[in-house]
């Protein structure tokens, strides 16, 4: 009886519970959790044999020593870790010491010069080799604690440094760039008090090199995130079309919470809360409300991300909701996108290696002024992180500049978002002007050349009306 009772106010709360708009079965578009995890060893490999030694050298460091402590870990820290380690374990320390530059020797090119050592982590698959102290580090209480964990882990740093004699050791110290800035004040009083006076006077804030190792991505990388950033193309159209909306009756939260779910399903997740808005003839946006119902002649816009091997897109979009006889958004709403576009176009002519963020944004917006039409840029780098690691193109409320976060140069391999919007009157809507916010993401090649991921947007999404039952 009391199982029935179970069974039946179940069924009762399910009918209470409508079913999510164009609900699916979970997929796995970019394979298994392990398939995914071993992608994740391989690039994490080769961007600690090709992308780090390089760096190092540009940046003048032979020796770059990252702390980090469990929940409270340097911004570098997915940067340089297995797809299978979440946290740092208690302290971890990284020590990346440059053998061949130490000796005077050539580099061979296979990454064997940058010696990686984990104090107290674990070999991340062989990326790195466990070091445990050669003395024995005083404690009273437990040997192997003093060699492992706690304040005499700094002592184990020191024989470190001490048997590698570095002339130059890189610490992750800056005002400016959060990235750059994961060296916490303890952790910075512990290593200096245990290092003492002839090797602090060694240190080098290194504000770039921690900025480009973790902005820098590899060729296998851009595979990967041009198909994932075609998956984001594919579900916005999904969305904005008569499979997801019904006019008169589809609400921008019901989207908002399609967009949530859909990525659940296909075993991704997102790096924040999307969002749907709408345009209407006649109507100011600010008065549409914050759950207004989809209608024929609405413009739509979306702000949407998903998050993959710890690879993060950021993508805007706009649809047209067509009336009953139209084909096509009308040639006011086309020529509108069409603005938001050259302005894509615009940026890509403005970036290239060694330029600042602030210079491409002064580029930029000096054509579209050329041009008349009114807009603001405040595209960003991406990609282990949304908002990335990298110079900054604007803000929005920085259309000026971006002191310190604006002045960092663009290095090839940079992934961005070129996210940016202009105003246009609309003839079609008495003149009224629509606001195209487009967002696409954009990778920086080796040659130095600026190439979407996958494509942008040029032409709206249509929802059209549903044929009659």
């Amino acid at each position: 009886m009391l199982l029935r009772s179970v069974a039946a106010a179940a069924l009762g709360l399910a009918a209470l519970v409508p079913p999510a708009l164009g609900a699916q079965a979970p997929q796995r578009p970019f394979g298994t959790q392990r398939e995914q995890a071993e992608m994740q060893q391989r690039w994490l490999r080769k961007r600690m044999e090709t992308v780090l030694p390089a760096l190092m050298r540009k940046h003048g460091v032979d020796m770059w020593v990252i702390p980090a402590r469990e929940y409270n870990e340097d911004p570098t820290f997915s940067s340089l870790v297995s797809p299978t380690t979440f946290y740092a374990r208690r302290r971890t320390i990284y020590v990346f010491f440059d053998k061949c530059a130490a000796a005077a020797k050539t580099d061979p090119g296979d990454g064997s010069c940058i010696e990686r050592l984990a104090l107290g982590g674990t070999s991340q698959g062989n990326i790195y080799r466990e070091y445990r102290a050669k003395k024995v580090v005083a404690n009273p209480v437990n040997t192997r604690q003093a060699e492992l964990w706690g304040d005499a882990q700094w002592q184990v740093l020191k024989e470190v440094v001490e048997e590698r004699n570095p002339k130059v050791i890189g610490i992750n110290v800056s005002r400016t760039h959060a990235f750059a800035d994961g060296l916490t004040h303890g952790e910075h009083e512990g290593m200096s008090l245990a290092l003492g006076r002839k090797w602090t006077v060694r240190y080098k804030r290194t504000e770039l090199l921690p900025l480009e190792f973790i902005a820098a991505r590899i060729p296998e990388e851009e595979e990967f995130y041009g198909r994932l950033t075609q998956f984001v193309h594919a579900q916005v159209a999904r969305m904005f079309s008569s499979e997801i909306i019904t006019p008169g009756k589809t609400t921008t939260q019901e989207l908002v919470w399609w967009w949530r779910q859909m990525v659940a399903d296909n075993g991704l997740t997102t790096w924040f809360q999307p969002s749907i808005a709408i345009q209407r003839k006649g109507t100011l946006p600010e008065l549409m409300g914050e759950n207004p119902v989809i209608d024929a002649g609405d413009v739509l816009w979306c702000d949407v991300g998903v998050t993959a091997l710890r690879l993060n897109t950021d993508t805007q979009h706009s649809g047209y909701v067509l009336r009953e006889g139209e084909t096509e958004a009308p040639a006011g709403l086309r020529a509108a996108l069409a603005n938001s576009n050259q302005l894509q176009d615009f940026l890509f002519e403005e970036t290239r290696p060694g330029r600042t963020g602030n210079e491409i944004l002064r580029g930029s917006l000096a054509k579209l002024k050329a041009t008349g039409v009114m807009g603001t840029m405040y595209s960003h780098p991406i990609g282990m992180h949304g908002h990335g690691a990298g110079p900054v193109i604007g803000l929005w409320d920085y259309q000026e500049g971006v002191p310190g976060r604006g002045d960092a140069p663009v290095i090839p391999g940079m992934w961005f978002s070129s996210e940016l919007q202009t105003t246009s009157p609309v003839p079609e809507w008495g003149g009224q002007p629509v606001r195209v916010a487009q967002e696409e993401d954009f990778i920086v090649g080796q040659d130095g050349r600026p190439r979407w991921a996958f494509k942008r947007q040029s032409e709206f999404h249509l929802v059209r009306p549903r044929p009659a039952s």
